[in-house]
């Protein structure tokens, strides 16, 4: 796949041609009962772009991504996807459009292998008819091809309860990579794992970028965010209180809007 670059309207391209976001939110809201979680945010994102979501506690973060991975319903506003209007009712068909979450505690299975666990639920079989069973050579070679893909030291027959925080995250964002996911949501990839296994982390990150996937990066970690990603997305209080190119921007102006001490910038 050709590399991405920055056109003059500070749009994403691929080979010189500017590029139709892979995802538009249009003023959504989400509110529950008199709780106001979510309030008239707007954003897109495109095509091998990875955009940080950052924000205190309680900033409506972590809704507007289940709004994005189908968790919830939103109150108000259209999402499009790829041009189209996107309408979710469960995360099901979330993933069938593409859109992948890699939740902070990875919902992996400790007591299986890294290859179990990428086709855990779409496992392959081999036979005929009534008579079939689990095929998995054909599972440890695909899996095998995607931690190599992904530069991972992970294997397909290790168990997931002997692996690093940085394999853990190689084998969640695998099983992203055998959906042929559009857009992978991460929530908090480097939290609670050493310096090392956050340098893998982001690699992983990197090469979604180069496949042209799109990444939201949910983080606390401001060295991460302006390590990695092309844009920074600020929340408070449920409202979008920036979307900047990283950059146009600074960790302190960041921790400015986190907090308060900056009310909103364009």
């Amino acid at each position: 796949m050709r590399a991405a670059t920055w056109n003059q309207a500070g749009g994403k391209a691929w080979g010189g041609y500017r590029l139709v976001a892979v995802l538009e939110l249009t003023n959504i809201s989400k509110h529950f009962g008199a709780i106001q979680a979510v309030n008239d945010v707007s954003l897109s994102i495109e095509p091998g772009q990875v955009v940080g979501l950052m924000g205190d506690n309680g900033a409506g973060k972590s809704t507007l991504v289940k709004m994005i991975a189908g968790n919830f319903h939103a109150s108000h506003g259209t999402m499009r996807m790829d041009g189209k209007e996107l309408i979710l009712n469960k995360p099901a068909e979330a993933r069938q459009h593409g859109i992948e979450i890699v939740h902070q505690d990875l919902a992996l299975c400790n007591n299986l292998t890294a290859a179990a666990n990428v086709y855990l639920g779409r496992e392959l079989r081999r036979g005929v008819g009534p008579f079939r069973i689990l095929d998995y050579a054909a599972m440890y070679k695909r899996a095998g091809q995607l931690f190599a893909e992904l530069k991972s030291e992970t294997r397909p027959r290790d168990l997931v309860k002997q692996m690093s925080g940085g394999q853990r995250q190689a084998v969640a964002i695998a099983r992203t990579m055998l959906s042929q996911a559009k857009i992978v949501l991460m929530d908090e990839p480097t939290a609670a794992i050493s310096v090392r296994q956050v340098a893998e982390v982001l690699n992983l990150i990197r090469h979604l970028r180069d496949q042209g996937i799109a990444v939201v990066l949910i983080s606390h970690r401001m060295p991460d965010v302006f390590d990695v990603a092309d844009r920074v997305i600020v929340m408070r209080r449920g409202r979008k209180v920036a979307d900047k190119t990283i950059a146009s921007s600074s960790p302190e102006e960041v921790t400015g809007l986190i907090t308060g001490a900056i009310e909103q910038v364009s």
